[in-house]
């Protein structure tokens, strides 16, 4: 892509960089960063630098924090703290808190298990989980990982080295999505389904 001018060839190049994001769509957003005025690209140029310089982690759950307490230091009194749900990064938190139908803790591992990458146990926050579930405060823990041979793998290594706790260990649900055709459902899901049955509750339905 011939561009008129080095400064904006080196926009587009930086801003291309970002996921999701070609070199059509970069050129777009560095012709109307020009357009505006500089106060905007400033205020941007801020928020990017205090993400990256003031953003931290939680050394107790691994969650993005601000300066101060994270989530999981919260004293509110509608957090279950008997509760711990386990998952790979911070979108998942994210994902499962806009629900509203979870009010327990998170620990965020930071990846899942996998050989072929060369991820293992020790690249990931598992220990801090081991040391949150020693104290005795935890009743049950949710894997809310991806349903994937290595977040299997990642599910059954927690497992395991929490298995000497008096502890009860779920897992979400798999399966066909609401609204789901199942005839579009791949073998596995529809296999998980099958194999996952719930009792049917004719209470749900009533009014």
């Amino acid at each position: 892509m011939k561009l008129p001018t080095k400064i904006l060839e080196n926009a587009v190049t930086e801003i291309s960089k970002l996921p999701g994001i070609g070199k059509k769509t970069a050129l777009r957003l560095s012709l109307y960063l020009l357009k505006k005025d500089l106060q905007f690209s400033k205020d941007i140029s801020k928020a990017i630098n205090d993400l990256k310089e003031k953003t931290t982690f939680c050394h107790v759950c691994h969650m993005i924090c601000d300066e101060g307490k994270c989530y999981c230091q919260n004293e509110s009194t509608s957090i279950n703290r008997e509760l711990l749900c386990v998952v790979e990064d911070t979108p998942d938190v994210l994902a499962i808190q806009n629900t509203n139908y979870y009010n327990g803790l998170f620990h965020v591992i930071g990846g899942l298990i996998s050989p072929i990458d060369g991820i293992g146990p020790e690249n990931l926050n598992i220990e801090s989980l081991v040391k949150r579930i020693d104290k005795g405060e935890i009743k049950e823990i949710i894997f809310a990982l991806s349903p994937t041979l290595d977040g299997d793998t990642t599910s059954f290594y927690i497992s395991k080295k929490l298995s000497k706790y008096n502890l009860k260990i779920t897992t979400i649900s798999r399966g066909i999505p609401i609204g789901g055709e199942i005839e579009y459902a791949d073998e596995i899901t529809l296999g998980k389904s099958i194999s996952s049955r719930i009792n049917y509750n004719l209470e749900q339905w009533k009014i």
